[in-house]
């Protein structure tokens, strides 16, 4: 079994070196770069719209956070966000951030900025397409995602029928994987190990007890899953930003020069890590990026399955709950960990270099610990619990619906049950393997999901611009909408 893992590790390191290279990184970048100029940079020239229509609506918008009819398969634009939400905020923005700065040194936080200031529209131009070309199943659920739209979208391109289809069957399959990765056994090992080491917990304890309590929840569908996630999320993501504020405050005199390190280490002014200086900023660049895409998923496709699930009709309105998802994630959580970290005194500001001998979760226990003492170890256990739990259910749906793609609605429950199994064995196996397995096949959908959106970017800019028409100019101009509800529209009419 031994040499089995070893040489999996092998070949998974050669797969991961040759997907997160420098081609992958400017695809993705790349994209995020191609439909920010699309959209005339959205996300900044429409900031107070897209704030006032996402968090905002939550407070003055009914429509945001009503429930659907029991019978309705529709969910909330408010669960959507929560679910999506749900699976992006995990071990990323904990171990992942403590892991970019322990590799890439401080400068790796701002091209984890960098990624998510960019991925904001990718993540909109896949939430656009989600909508607009997702698709109701035998149950009357809405079926949307990156297959959807390679299928239908790319597909529908002279002479790309054929390439669309095998995409959107490869993105599926990567989907599929990868939900038992990044959404799985890597979220259950990091919630494990740190149970054992705050609380003494079995590993294998803690594996059954998931088990058993994921179980519960993912069997019930997306409508219990959304159920579960709208108040979980909100509730793991206001402690945990009470508990950094407070680290960050006490250490507040540091934040000056936690910010100086951070553009520093970038762009190579300092050394970034002992004996790195060389590769300083190769490497502040590569975690930066890989670290960044991992905690908020923008060029995966991943949330846009869960987001084409609500109840809204303009593919926009959805959009902009992704431009949020990707602000909350990296801008506010992993800039908040990021910077309690820094200003803890654990790793040297002037060279990058980490002073503590922890690593991954325990390197924020105990930058924690240096304001909450003990405590602070228990913290950390308790927020890596409730973050990598909710990323488990989040992904749950992700995976399953890239195998009803692949073996229809029947099937699901067959994944159901291999994902709840998983995660007594994610709980036990080895935690690097699990990471590194997780990077992998986070590129791998990340590959075919880009080609979509590049080649569907004239449809995201025209969805756009006639929004940005029709709401904030007054113009009197037809919405673009979805293939589906011109379809009813035209039966309306009939009527």
């Amino acid at each position: 079994m031994s040499g089995f893992l070893e040489q999996l590790e092998s070949i998974n390191g050669a797969v991961n070196g040759f997907v997160w290279g420098l081609p992958m990184l400017i695809l993705l970048v790349g994209t995020g770069i191609i439909m920010t100029l699309l959209t005339k940079c959205f996300q900044i020239s429409h900031f107070g719209h897209w704030v006032r229509n996402t968090i905002g609506g939550i407070f003055k918008d009914a429509r945001v956070t009503s429930h659907t009819a029991k019978e309705d398969m529709q969910i909330s634009q408010f669960q959507s966000l929560c679910t999506a939400l749900a699976a992006t905020i995990g071990t990323g923005n904990i171990a992942g951030v403590a892991a970019a700065i322990a590799s890439g040194g401080p400068g790796a936080i701002f091209w984890m900025w960098i990624v998510a200031f960019f991925g904001m529209m990718t993540n909109f131009s896949e939430n656009v397409l989600g909508i607009f070309y997702r698709r109701r199943n035998e149950r009357d659920e809405w079926c949307g995602g990156a297959m959807y739209y390679l299928k239908d979208g790319l597909g529908a391109k002279k002479g790309c029928k054929q390439i669309g289809a095998v995409l959107a069957v490869l993105f599926s399959i990567f989907c599929v994987i990868a939900s038992f990765g990044i959404g799985n056994m890597s979220q259950v090992n990091s919630i494990a190990v740190n149970m054992n080491s705050a609380f003494h917990v079995p590993d294998y304890a803690t594996g059954l007890a998931l088990m058993v309590i994921a179980g519960l929840v993912i069997v019930g569908g997306l409508k219990r899953i959304a159920s579960v996630t709208e108040k979980l999320v909100p509730f793991m993501a206001v402690i945990y930003l009470i508990g950094a504020i407070a680290v960050l405050i006490a250490n507040f005199d540091q934040v000056g020069a936690v910010f100086t390190s951070i553009i520093r280490g970038a762009f190579g002014m300092k050394a970034v890590g002992g004996g790195i200086v060389g590769s300083g900023v190769s490497l502040a660049i590569q975690w930066g990026m890989k670290r960044g895409v991992f905690s908020n998923e923008a060029g995966l496709g991943s949330s846009v399955m869960v987001h084409s699930s609500s109840n809204v009709r303009e593919p926009v309105v959805q959009g902009m709950w992704g431009i949020f998802e990707v602000f909350a994630d990296t801008i506010i959580v992993c800039t908040l960990t990021a910077f309690a970290v820094l200003s803890s005194g654990l790793v040297d500001l002037d060279t990058g270099v980490v002073l503590s001998d922890k690593v991954s979760t325990a390197l924020v226990a105990e930058a924690f610990s240096t304001v909450f003492g003990d405590f602070g170890a228990a913290f950390i256990a308790i927020a890596i619990l409730f973050f990598a739990f909710s990323t488990v259910l989040g992904w749950s749906q992700y995976g399953s619906k890239g195998f009803e793609y692949l073996f229809g609605t029947k099937a699901i429950k067959i994944y159901q049950i291999l994902f709840v199994v998983f995660i007594l064995v994610g709980a036990t196996m080895d935690l690097a393997l699990a990471w590194d397995l997780s990077d992998t096949f986070n590129g791998m959908m990340a590959i075919p999901n880009l080609i979509g959106v590049l080649a569907l970017s004239g449809t995201v800019m025209k969805i756009t611009k006639n929004y940005v028409d029709r709401k904030l100019r007054g113009k009197d101009i037809k919405p673009m909408l979805s293939a589906i509800d011109s379809i009813q529209e035209l039966h309306e009419k009939e009527i």
